[in-house]
């Protein structure tokens, strides 16, 4: 009889052992993604303040509170970082817009959420950073403004042309200029960006004000302007 009570203990460590495992790994790799994610945000306050040629690895760990070397286990270097930024901070941004390409709408509905899109997600957050550091340091690193070309410009451009496509079929643009040159749809933002970075302090920006009237001039729409 003895023996039944060590059999049935027995079976019940082998369970607690395992879950005791699952456990520690979970803790694991929560410990992990927070390191990743305060490595990332760390790395985003030192390219904004420094720029990506001036920023050093180290400088990134201090700020993220951790060695170096653990910078290593999550990113091979500081361009594989860079561009995890690009991928973490904008990428949820162009699927919104390539989701919103497929949608069966007016276009000028299009472009008041498109409007709001960019002051939420993009003007009023962090990511205008990310964007602005590709605009001044793109040129002396092509490897990033490649990437960043290949991430967010040519998905968003494939997503506009779609939605300007679909308006000039439904006659809802008078030229297929918009069609021809998708660029013109997004530059009071570009332009909007460069601004606040520049200028800001001196004359601040209504963003939603300048891109309903660069809107109206667009569209002839005497009403916006």
């Amino acid at each position: 009889m003895p023996e039944a009570p060590a059999r049935l203990m027995k079976g019940v460590a082998a369970p607690s052992g395992a879950a005791a495992a699952a456990a520690r790994s979970g803790t694991r790799a929560k410990r992990s993604g927070e390191r990743r994610d305060a490595i990332l945000a760390g790395a985003l306050d030192e390219f904004a303040a420094r720029g990506f040629a001036a920023t050093r690895l180290e400088d990134v760990a201090k700020r993220a509170n951790v060695a170096k070397g653990t910078i290593y286990l999550h990113f091979a270097d500081k361009e594989t970082l860079f561009q995890e930024l690009i991928r973490l901070e904008l990428s949820p941004v162009v699927g919104a817009l390539e989701r919103a390409s497929h949608a069966d709408v007016p276009f000028r509905q299009v472009t008041d959420q498109l409007i709001e899109v960019f002051v939420r997600e993009i003007f009023e957050t962090r990511r205008k950073d990310v964007i602005r550091l590709v605009l001044t340091e793109g040129p002396r690193f092509p490897k990033l403004a490649e990437f960043y070309y290949r991430e967010v410009i040519a998905r968003a451009m494939e997503a506009i042309r779609a939605i300007l496509r679909r308006a000039h079929e439904r006659g809802e643009l008078s030229s297929d200029a918009l069609v021809r040159f998708p660029q013109l749809l997004p530059a009071p933002g570009i332009v909007a960006i460069i601004w606040s970075g520049l200028f800001d302090r001196f004359e601040p920006l209504d963003i939603r004000a300048m891109m309903r009237a660069y809107f109206g001039v667009l569209f002839g729409d005497r009403s916006t302007t």
